[in-house]
């Protein structure tokens, strides 16, 4: 039996529930990512928030966009930063992390930002329709690899540059006057 475009007994559809609950999800890890002190856990949480953000992708009706997303900031942000904290000596932050003493201006910019939004949100005249407008992928497949080849291959060397300098600046040196005599 096929699952309705609304709830049942209701005229709340089901794409506007599974919205608020990512929208939900978002906000309350990306909350959690800025206030735990566990790094480790802030580093889950940060992939709990991109997961979101996919999810969010899905429903604007950019499934490429969303892949992007779990590929590039899940796949490959998220766990080089975790691989980088766990490499350091100390997973917990300090017991006062200096945005904590700064909490009022940032709940200033934060307030502020927020009018900003709702005021941009309501000066928008939105459109009337509530269809999803999918993205042709291979459109994009087409320019990002016949006319656009020579900027995506360039990025491609910038960032496997930026990874072996990542890789050489990580490495450690043995301290001055304890070699290896192995």
């Amino acid at each position: 039996m096929p699952i309705g475009q609304t709830l049942p007994f209701t005229a709340v559809r089901w794409d506007d529930i599974l919205f608020v609950v990512l929208a939900v999800s978002l906000l309350g890890s990306a909350l959690l990512v800025v206030t735990m002190r566990d790094i480790i856990r802030c580093g889950v949480a940060m992939i709990a928030s991109f997961a979101s953000l996919a999810g969010i992708y899905v429903l604007l009706g950019n499934p490429l966009i969303a892949a992007t997303q779990v590929l590039v900031y899940i796949g490959a942000i998220s766990v080089l930063v975790l691989f980088a904290i766990m490499l350091t000596q100390t997973k917990n932050a300090p017991s006062r992390l200096v945005f904590q003493t700064q909490a009022w201006a940032g709940a200033i910019a934060a307030i502020t930002i927020a009018i900003i939004i709702s005021a941009t949100i309501l000066a928008t005249t939105w459109p009337s329709t509530g269809a999803v407008a999918w993205t042709a992928t291979s459109d994009i497949a087409t320019m990002l690899f016949g006319e656009y080849v020579l900027p995506f291959e360039v990025v491609s060397v910038l960032l496997t540059a930026a990874v072996v300098g990542g890789v050489l600046l990580a490495r450690r040196e043995p301290p001055a006057g304890k070699e290896d005599r192995s």
